[in-house]
């Protein structure tokens, strides 16, 4: 793999995992432009909503992981997914806090700061 084909891999696979970031985060506009996501929503089922929300945070991770990033990169990113599982936990400030830490476009931020840094 030339570096030309393995950039336009990483850009492929960034924008792809952008629009899941923006998809769980941040996709549904409520009055007064606050927005919204579907981890939020999904950490609302009590028992396993926020376990599945991590799930679905934790691929973006992976997805960091396969495209090499390094251990520091996905501990920072990994780090995120636990704060929000963790305090999501707790009822009602967990879900506001759910609402508004945006786990997933922090780690988005991080990744693609990492891989404009080295592409």
């Amino acid at each position: 793999m030339n570096a030309q084909t393995g950039s336009h891999s990483h850009a492929s696979a960034s924008k792809r995992l952008n629009r899941l970031a923006w998809i769980l985060d941040s996709a549904i506009r409520l009055p007064g432009g606050f927005r919204i996501g579907l981890d939020g929503i999904i950490g609302l089922v009590p028992g396993i909503g926020d376990l599945v929300g991590a799930a679905m945070s934790s691929y973006i991770v992976v997805e960091a992981a396969r495209l090499k990033a390094p251990f520091r990169v996905l501990a920072r990113m990994g780090l995120n997914v636990l704060i929000e599982l963790v305090v999501g936990i707790v009822p009602i400030f967990g879900d506001i806090f759910d609402f508004a830490f945006k786990a997933n476009l922090r780690n988005m931020r991080i990744l693609n700061e990492y891989l404009s840094k080295n592409a």
